[in-house]
């Protein structure tokens, strides 16, 4: 008897359809109230994280600069050093929330390099864990991701709302700490 695996937010992904626009300028580009919704997590001052909607693996993370370019050329130095500094961060987030015994990172640079959204250059941190990929990759092209996305956001969150107030001071609505 074979089993079928129902990944319906998968099938938009396969058929290579996207909204118009750059997710990754219009997503941050919406009012932070819309972060939850849109899977960000952290807003930094030149780059943000963001959960992968389509992930390799639950707490699959992509940090992306606001500026809108493909290579690393255009990144300015403040914005290539706050993307390695959030990448330690991520990986300890990561770490101390789903307790990841490994970690992939890296950037797909172009479309035969692999990566879906060739226009506007990303950092991915995957967390993986001794046993987590099996026969379905390999005979089915198919990957099983044992948590819904929300339930990771809502438990990374907390963890990027203390980063953000300890790296940028304030609090993620905007809120000035000395309000508080």
């Amino acid at each position: 008897m074979s089993e079928i695996l129902w990944a319906p937010w998968r099938i938009s992904y396969l058929k290579g359809e996207r909204p118009p626009g750059c997710v990754f300028c219009d997503a941050p580009a919406q009012d932070p109230s819309r972060d939850e919704q849109n899977l960000i997590l952290y807003r930094g001052r030149e780059m943000f994280v963001i959960m992968n909607l389509f992930p390799y693996a639950n707490g699959h993370l992509m940090i992306v600069p606001y500026h809108h370019t493909d290579t690393l050329d255009e990144i300015k130095d403040t914005a290539a050093l706050e993307m390695f500094t959030l990448l330690r961060h991520c990986r300890h987030i990561l770490t101390k929330s789903m307790w990841p015994q490994g970690f992939n990172v890296g950037m797909n640079m172009g479309r035969v390099a692999g990566a879906g959204i060739h226009e506007h250059l990303h950092l991915h941190i995957v967390p993986r864990w001794g046993g987590d990929t099996n026969f379905m990759p390999v005979l089915a092209e198919t990957k099983v991701i044992s948590d819904h996305l929300q339930n990771t956001y809502i438990s990374l969150r907390p963890h990027f709302d203390e980063l953000r107030r300890e790296l940028l001071g304030d609090h993620p609505s905007g809120e000035d700490d000395s309000k508080a």
